[in-house]
């Protein structure tokens, strides 16, 4: 008869579940504050970039959908430009930066009360006027009646009291806008403009090159005339410097190149190629990456150091 297996052998050895179960992954609340920390200053840090480029591609759609709006503007396009020069026909053209002010005064008088001028130059309700280019600034803005706060945070301003942006001998247009915004930067790199650079604006299918011929910086206690002149059509632009100090003002005026260059024209509707690239989402999505390995790896508790054999050392012990 065949002996009955031993018992031992019988039975099967046990596994040992217990250190598997204690490494098993468990949510860390402790964990989340480091988590929420580190998620909270990396917003913190890219804020300016995503509320600028936020910003921009908002108002480059506003600028990719301003032929249509032209296209549908009452009264249209032809007749607002011929009141628009009427207007600066009638008007005497100019503005005053008044010492320690940041924003030109224009103390232009029209001779045409009939003039409105809220009422030209305006492609839907929101008073949306052109577009101004300047690319060595990789400046690409809707320009807006009036400098009031409000249109300043959404754009570009025209002065009013200065010529409407539609050109002609012995106009001057004064456009205005912010620099050093947290969350858009507007005008805030027109100090890399340089004399020679040109800028452009679109108005109402109109394109009007203008060539920078002066730069300059004034101190907060000067006061700046910007008078048009006899047989020069010329276009300012103003805003505010250093960054985050804003004591002084930067005047860029340029004087209108005839014909238009070719590529400009051309160029005339395209879709903004600002802004480019979100690289801050790669930043975002890294750190985002890394705050989420975190978590996972605490969750898993600290491997349990190796005990010693004890029947192992008895026999050596007894060796």
């Amino acid at each position: 008869m065949t002996a009955a297996p031993d018992a031992a052998q019988a039975t099967p050895s046990a596994s040992p579940t217990a250190p598997r179960d204690a490494r098993r992954w468990r949510f860390s609340l402790i964990s989340l504050i480091p988590s929420l920390l580190a998620l909270a200053g990396m917003l913190l840090f890219l804020y300016p970039s995503i509320s600028a480029w936020i910003v921009q591609y908002n108002q480059s759609q506003i600028i990719a959908q301003y032929e249509d709006s032209v296209s549908r503007a009452d009264p249209s396009a032809a007749e607002q430009l011929a009141l628009a020069h009427r207007y600066n026909d009638a008007l005497s053209s100019g503005a005053v930066l008044q010492a320690n002010s940041n924003v030109p005064t224009g103390d232009g008088t029209s001779g045409d009360a009939s003039l409105d001028y809220n009422a030209i130059l305006t492609a839907d309700g929101s008073g949306l006027m052109g577009r101004l280019k300047v690319p060595a600034a990789d400046i690409d803005l809707p320009i807006y009646h009036g400098t009031d706060d409000e249109t300043l945070l959404r754009g570009l301003g025209h002065l009013e009291g200065t010529s409407l942006p539609v050109g002609g001998q012995g106009q001057r247009t004064v456009v205005t806008g912010h620099r050093g915004l947290a969350e858009a930067r507007m005008f805030t790199d027109l100090d890399k403009v340089q004399v020679g650079d040109t800028f452009t604006f679109e108005v109402f299918g109109e394109v009007l090159t203008y060539r920078v011929f002066d730069k300059k910086v004034v101190n907060p206690e000067e006061t700046e005339a910007l008078r048009s002149e006899p047989g020069r059509d010329l276009a300012t632009l103003v805003t505010c410097t250093p960054l985050g100090i804003n004591t002084h003002r930067i005047l860029v005026t340029g004087e209108r190149v005839y014909p238009t260059p070719q590529h400009d024209i051309d160029a005339a509707g395209a879709t903004p190629d600002v802004p480019g690239f979100p690289w801050w989402a790669l930043g975002l999505l890294g750190g985002v990456s890394l705050i989420g390995l975190y978590i996972w790896r605490s969750g898993y508790p600290p491997r349990p150091k190796k005990r010693p054999n004890t029947e192992q050392m008895r026999e050596n012990v007894a060796d």
